[in-house]
């Protein structure tokens, strides 16, 4: 087997790394659960929850904070949700793997590393010198 061989994908490990993306989808859904609710018009979004502790400061600057955080982690997570269910639409239309930019195999390594992955380690550096 020649080096590059051990570098491709092959179809064990797209069904691992789905099984992976499948799992990590049901706990960011179900933590976006416990940090927002859902928008009641569009079910794929969500709100920050507000916390509600009274009406004192020091309960008002913990609920402030609280709900600081709630939108940064509840951002995070839908940015990470998009990700997955990008990857997952890949791996079922078969371009899982492949750079979005240069249309070459990622590589195994890369994939293994960060699932969720859309281009390559030349085309991502090239991205982050010129953005």
């Amino acid at each position: 087997m020649t080096k590059t061989d051990d570098n491709n994908l092959d179809l064990a490990t797209i069904q691992n790394i789905k099984k992976e993306l499948l799992e990590r989808k049901a706990q960011i859904i179900k933590d976006l659960d416990d940090v927002s609710n859902k928008d009641s018009k569009d079910p794929s979004k969500h709100t920050a929850k507000f916390p509600e502790y009274g009406d004192k400061s020091d309960e008002n600057a913990q609920e402030i904070t609280e709900y600081t955080t709630n939108l940064a982690t509840e951002k995070v997570l839908e940015t990470t949700l998009r990700d997955i269910e990008s990857s997952l639409k890949r791996i079922e239309d078969g371009t899982y793997g492949i750079c979005k930019y240069c249309q070459q195999p990622i590589g195994k390594k890369r994939m293994l590393a960060r699932p969720v992955a859309s281009a390559c380690i030349p085309c991502k550096t090239k991205l982050q010198k010129n953005g």
